[in-house]
């Protein structure tokens, strides 16, 4: 059997903002994932349109697409040319979960939450010529899952290939967040066995791993075994907290023993209202400086999300948030305008009060206002948004919040990371057109290592040479 696994591309990766290295981070873990279930007799091809273009003048038997919000139009035009040439698709991921009926118009199945149970059933189905109309996750686990088809992924067209997930969902239940509505049905939240986990890490070659886990450290117990596993492995590692975890008993130090070296942290809005009115419980009465210095203090950059565009936000957010950032040493700040995802209590609120204004899925990038804002007018947050991107990332606030830290080494870490990832885009442009980009591994290790405290006169000693 011939199959075929696509991502396609999110809208903005053509949009005046495209970035390739943003695009060209992580390979598409979910599909070759389920790639693993196909047989060892099938020619597979998985393509992820963020860095090839497809090929469309192939025969398939079987398509599997994965569907995001804003690649959901792309995907049902693929998805139709293919059941026009008579292949058999399926549709999954969080869009497809959100909005079951409108992404059934365009596929043979569907699938609903998680694959990892649903997608063999299907198989048998499929092979009995008995497949069903729609596959719903019941079972949630990840015990005894096949090893991952990392063989399919194009590791050199990738600055991270060696990203994993070792665990499924978030024991939080925010309010803008997808993970309810995929999840639901079903435990929301749940892990891979150790022993699993530390395997597929030990499959995967050279020093460097990214996490794209919603919360490594959502269950304390499991990532304190992790992390126990890891030590002695030489691996550098980044990945996603919350502040709660952060503050919270001693994880962050023994996610630091076993080599994390930075960390995205979902700090979102500093107004108590706001955290309330988002059910963003793990944040409230929390002090940020106090994790931001405690992440500092074993030599860990952050990684700061922030929202724009709750109801108590004004117009002297964005000054605000951009200045807390530079005086707290935040390595890089990712901004986004509230974004409402179908499935989310966000968004049937905002559509029991009339609020949503466009059900145009490109629109929902988080660069775009789609909704009637509260507070501050949908051009002032557009505009609030871009200008906090550019402040927050000029030459002379990347030196400013650099020269934060006690260590000579974190601040040349800082500027060598931060300039590096939003300054040099015809440099990084050049790097993936030549289909260099898994070379920077080295160097992106390098900037991770360990962080030594030495003596604050080093420290001036950096500034007077680099000023």
């Amino acid at each position: 059997m011939k199959v075929k696994l696509i991502l396609p591309a999110l809208a903005e990766a053509e949009s005046p903002f495209w970035r390739p290295i943003k695009y060209s981070l992580f390979p598409p873990l979910g599909l070759a994932t389920l790639a693993a279930f196909l047989s060892p007799d099938d020619e597979i091809d998985l393509q992820d349109q963020h860095v090839e273009n497809l090929n469309l003048n192939d025969e398939p038997d079987l398509v599997i697409i994965q569907v995001y919000i804003t690649n959901a139009y792309r995907a049902y035009n693929i998805a139709d040319h293919y059941r026009a040439k008579g292949a058999y698709v399926l549709l999954g991921g969080l869009h497809v979960t959100a909005l079951p009926e409108e992404a059934a118009q365009h596929a043979d199945s569907i699938f609903l939450g998680p694959a990892e149970e649903s997608f063999p059933r299907f198989l048998a189905n499929f092979r009995d010529k008995r497949p069903q109309k729609v596959y719903k996750s019941v079972t949630r686990t990840l015990s005894n899952l096949p090893p991952i088809r990392r063989d399919l992924i194009k590791r050199n067209k990738y600055l991270v290939p060696n990203s994993l997930v070792v665990t499924r969902g978030c024991p939080h239940h925010c309010d803008f967040c997808y993970k309810d509505a995929f999840f639901e049905g079903g435990k929301s939240f749940y892990t891979q066995l150790v022993d699993d986990a530390l395997a597929e890490i030990g499959r995967l070659p050279g020093k460097h791993l990214y996490f794209l886990d919603d919360h490594l450290l959502g269950n304390p117990r499991f990532a304190q075994e992790l992390f126990d596993g890891m030590k002695g492995m030489n691996r550098v590692f980044q990945s996603a907290a919350t502040i709660d975890s952060i503050l919270n008993g001693d994880l962050i130090e023994k996610a630091a023993e076993a080599g994390l070296r930075s960390v995205f942290v979902g700090f979102e809005t500093f107004s108590p209202e706001n955290l309330k009115q988002s059910n963003k419980k793990q944040n409230i009465a929390r002090n940020y400086e106090d994790a931001v210095r405690r992440l500092h203090s074993l030599g860990i950059m952050i990684n700061g999300s922030f929202v724009f565009g709750l109801d108590h936000d004004d117009k002297d957010v964005f000054r605000r948030t951009v200045e807390w950032g530079v005086e707290n040493a935040i390595t890089t700040a990712t901004y986004h305008v509230l974004t409402l995802y179908p499935g989310t209590r966000l968004f049937q609120r905002m559509e029991t009060e009339g609020r949503i204004i466009t059900r145009n899925w490109d629109l929902y990038d988080t660069r775009h206002v789609v909704y009637k804002t509260h507070g501050l007018t949908a051009e002032e947050l557009e505009e609030g948004y871009n200008w906090s991107y550019k402040e927050f990332y000029k030459w002379t606030n990347i030196f400013n919040a650099s020269f934060k830290h006690d260590s000579a080494k974190h601040i040349l870490k800082h500027l060598f990371y931060t300039g590096g990832w939003k300054k040099f885009e015809p440099l990084w442009n050049f790097i993936i057109k030549t289909e260099g980009l898994n070379k920077m591994l080295p160097l992106l290790e390098s900037i991770l290592s360990k962080v030594e405290y030495g003596k604050r006169e080093q420290v001036k000693e950096i500034e007077r040479v680099i000023v």
